[in-house]
Order: structure tokens, then C-alpha cells, then sequence
């Protein structure tokens, strides 16, 4: 649709006035779902609007050039809106920053616990996962684990990471680390959860837009959901019980086949792409105005 928008105002037209007031329609009720954060996070109402300049500038700058040319301030100031010396203001920012930062800690802790859900070497015959020594000569450790993933932070400060969150267990007798079940559900707090917000709900939306902008005949992305209503609270328990049952598996399933796969692409010239695969369950008991929709997919 934005594409459809930004084509039409390069032209000097006006876009459709219907499909103009549903994508802010759409808009809202996005920006709705991410005040509660913004509010708990201490992003106010400047913060958000700059930001949401930046964003649309780098958009720009990013999707809309004309033959692979740069665009201009003036250009990108028609197509988004910001003016040009907001524009200026941005380039210059970004130009006394540095882009390319340390991978966030939430990173690399996701990246520790998915290795082991992953690795078969690091589970007994029947599947079930091995407390890990902490240091070993020979097979499999906690520090020989995190030395695979990283080299930048030490195999200590991963633990301490790890069991201030509740993700592992360390047997003091034994020197043996365990895997929680906080760890395979996925409890975050709020640092965590930002973290994966941006990683997690930012793939989910690029996946629908990149549904909606693409060419008649574009292989579209999986993006798909299920909607019931007029459930009772039992009801929805057992559906989020079975939601985290199958989906939790299909996760885990993907994980031990990404694994193998990376592991097979690590010689390969053109291993440079990346892939997210998601699942998701929400509830709530809406106001009596809701949609009175049955089902859907």
C-alpha cells in the first residue's frame, strides 16, 4: 500500500481517499498495541514522532531509490512528509554514530539455550537434555557451548546471565548446569522483551508487508493466524495449552533442522541469508463494540 501511496505523490496525484483513512485506521490500532510499552519504557510522544521520522526517512532511503541512485533530501521529503532539514539532521546523526554495534545480550543467551534445544550431542538417547559440566577436557560443556557462539563475552557472564534470569539451574556439587522450563517457554522482562520485540513482532510485520507490497505471482511468506470468539475461559485455556504444546514442538523441530543446515552451509559462498520462524497465542476478553467475527484465517 505505502509503495502504491509514495508512487502516486511523486506524481503530483492524491491517493485513494478510502485506502488512505484504512491504512490510518491500521496504523492506530499498531501504534495502540505499542503505547502500553512505550508508556512502561519512557518513549513519550517527541521520542516516538522523531523516531518515527528517522524510520521513514531511512525507509526512503533504503526501498524507494530510482535506479540505484541516491535519493535526494527534496525527493525523500515529498515522499515521506519530514522536512529536509529534520533530514539533514538524521544523516548527520547517523554519520557521528557508529552503525554496527556488540550483539545485545538477549542474543546471545537465546543463541546459548537454542544450541543446546538443538544439538543432539548435548541430549540423552531419549531426547531428554543433559545437565552440562561446566568445564571439560573432552565432550561436551557449558563453556565449550558458549565458546562455539561467541568469543566476545566470557563463558562466566553468560552463566551469571542465565541464572539471574531463571533460564538454568547449577548443581554446586556436581558442577553441572541445567536447563529450567523458564528457558523453554521464554519468560522475558522488559530489557529481554524489547529485544526480542523489535527481532520478533519486527519480522512478523515484514513478512505481512512484504505479503501485501509484493508483485502478483511473489511466493508469498507465512503469515497466517486462527481467530475464534465467544469462548469460554476453559475453553481458551485448553486451546493455549495445546498452542504451547504443538507449537513448542514445530519450534523445536525447526531448530534441530536449522542446526544441520547452518552446519552444512558453513563452506558455501552464498550462506548469507537468514530466516525467523515464529508462533504466537493471545487472549484477552474484549469491550461489547468488538468484532463479532466467528473465525478466520
Amino acid at each position: 500500500m505505502w509503495e502504491k501511496f509514495a508512487n502516486t505523490i511523486s506524481v503530483g496525484s492524491v491517493a485513494d481517499e478510502n485506502e488512505q483513512k484504512a491504512a490510518e485506521q491500521a496504523f492506530k490500532a499498531l501504534y495502540k498495541r505499542m503505547a502500553r510499552v512505550a508508556i512502561e519504557a519512557g518513549v513519550t510522544a517527541p521520542v516516538a514522532h522523531r523516531l518515527m521520522k528517522e524510520a521513514l526517512v531511512e525507509t526512503a532511503e533504503e526501498s524507494f531509490t530510482l535506479d540505484g541512485k541516491r535519493l535526494t533530501d527534496s525527493r525523500i521529503s515529498v515522499l515521506t512528509g519530514v522536512h529536509r532539514k529534520d533530514i539533514r539532521a538524521f544523516r548527520d546523526e547517523s554519520a557521528a554514530s557508529a552503525r554496527d554495534e556488540a550483539p545485545a545480550k538477549p542474543g546471545i543467551m537465546s543463541t546459548v539455550i537454542g544450541r543446546w534445544l538443538a544439538d543432539p550431542s548435548l541430549a540423552e538417547p531419549d531426547g531428554t537434555l543433559r545437565a552440562l559440566p561446566r568445564h571439560a577436557d573432552n565432550g561436551p560443556s557449558f563453556d565449550g557451548l558458549v565458546a562455539e557462539i561467541t568469543s566476545d563475552v566470557r563463558p562466566r557472564t553468560v552463566l551469571d546471565e542465565l541464572v539471574r534470569k531463571g533460564a538454568v539451574t547449577v548443581d554446586t556439587d556436581t558442577d553441572t548446569i541445567s536447563l529450567t522450563n523458564s528457558a523453554l517457554i521464554g519468560n522475558a522482562g522488559l530489557d529481554d522483551g524489547l529485544y526480542f520485540l523489535e527481532r520478533n513482532v519486527g519480522d512478523h510485520i515484514a513478512a505481512a508487508a512484504e505479503n501485501m507490497l509484493a508483485a502478483p505471482g511473489t511466493p508469498p511468506m507465512v503469515e497466517r493466524a486462527v481467530f475464534y470468539n465467544r469462548l469460554t475461559p476453559e475453553a481458551v485455556d485448553a486451546l493455549q495449552s495445546l498452542s504451547r504444546k504443538k507449537g513448542v514442538a514445530l519450534l523445536e523441530e525447526l531448530n534441530r533442522a536449522a542446526l544441520d543446515l547452518q552446519t552444512e552451509s558453513r563452506t558455501s559462498s552464498n550462506a548469507d541469508e537468514r530466516f525467523r520462524f515464529g508462533v504466537y497465542f493471545y487472549r484477552e476478553r474484549p469491550p461489547s463494540s468488538a468484532s463479532t467475527e466467528e473465525s478466520g484465517e
